[in-house]
């Protein structure tokens, strides 16, 4: 009995800090294509929220951790409202100049591995205008399209590491 305790602990100490080692390097991956109607946020490995059309509720969130889903449907009413609360004016310029450093600093580590745009506008003419600053976008940022085809597609691949945000709020 005590040889089982002696190995148990050490190794349920390296589980656990394996688990977390392991929490903190997960990708994290935001994928949004209204191409193939993929709407999901992904920890690699371990769990998976996407929406799902459903025929009664309109629209429902799946969320699946290891081998359990559960469903939550984000259009029902809810019983319980709850009570606002009011912030001054100087809390609300406090609070935006303090965190609009860190706020940038967390931005600045998502990578977007894959943003296209495919629009139309309906307006031959605004189209027309778009097309020109849809041109200098595709040298610089993504792949922007105009068409004058009537499709609308929107194609949205962001990854990041918790570690990485944790990182960048911890150091100034």
């Amino acid at each position: 009995m005590l040889k089982i305790e002696i190995v148990f602990w050490p190794v349920f100490f390296i589980l656990i800090i394996a688990f977390v080692i392991y929490l903190l390097l997960a990708p994290v991956i935001l994928l949004v294509d209204t191409n193939s109607n993929e709407y999901y946020l992904r920890i690699w490995g371990l769990a998976k929220a996407y929406l799902e059309i459903d025929e009664k509720k309109l629209l429902r969130i799946c969320i699946k951790v290891f081998f359990l889903r559960f469903y939550f449907y984000p259009f029902l009413s809810g019983k319980s409202k709850k009570k606002k609360r009011t912030i001054s004016k100087e809390q609300k310029r406090y609070v935006s100049k303090k965190n609009i450093g860190k706020s940038l600093r967390v931005l600045q580590t998502f990578k977007v591995k894959r943003f296209f745009i495919d629009m139309d506008t309906g307006n031959c003419i605004s189209n027309a205008k778009l097309y020109p600053a849809f041109t200098f976008l595709n040298y610089h940022i993504g792949h922007f399209n105009i068409n004058f085809e009537g499709r609308n597609e929107l194609a949205l691949h962001i990854q990041n590491r918790p570690i990485y945000i944790i990182k960048s709020l911890i150091n100034p």
